[in-house]
């Protein structure tokens, strides 16, 4: 936990020197407790654990500090459902993360949808892999950092 003005508390130090260090275009992925966030990270992304958080509380507290990239086919990404979920019309946290999105980016910030095994290979070349505590399946979120242009641009 990080006691600062400004700073959402639930930020640890790791995941704010991992945002303070990411790029224009880098990804950072909000992992659910179901992914494999340790085998995903030994391709070259940092992983940083956040147990016992929710994507959506995280999400709350990134989008607070990091822009999102407006110049790339997606600001966010979520791992699509497989075939036999979609034909179950599982639920996902999608609406959840979409109305968090739009209260933060102040318009509609729609979901790329990535093919399972496509948004592992993508996520290997994520920046950081964040592993929270979130049992929602399809949770997973890739986020894709912008830029803060100058207060004069």
């Amino acid at each position: 936990m990080v006691m600062l003005k400004s700073i959402p508390a639930i930020l640890s130090p790791e995941i704010l020197y991992a945002l303070a260090r990411m790029g224009h275009g880098d990804e950072l992925v909000l992992a659910d407790a179901n992914f494999p966030s340790a085998s995903v990270a030994k391709a070259g992304p940092e992983l940083i654990r956040a147990d016992g958080l929710s994507i959506p509380e995280l999400l709350k507290a990134i989008l607070q500090l990091m822009p999102l990239d407006t110049y790339s086919t997606y600001m966010a990404a979520v791992m699509d459902l497989v075939d036999s979920d979609k034909q179950k019309n599982l639920k996902t946290p999608w609406p959840e993360y979409e109305n968090i999105l739009k209260s933060y980016e102040g318009k509609d910030v729609p979901l790329y949808l990535i093919e399972r095994f496509e948004f592992y290979e993508q996520a290997k070349k994520s920046f950081v892999v964040i592993a929270t505590g979130d049992t929602a399946l399809y949770a997973n979120l890739i986020l894709k950092k912008g830029v803060i242009a100058p207060k004069n641009a």
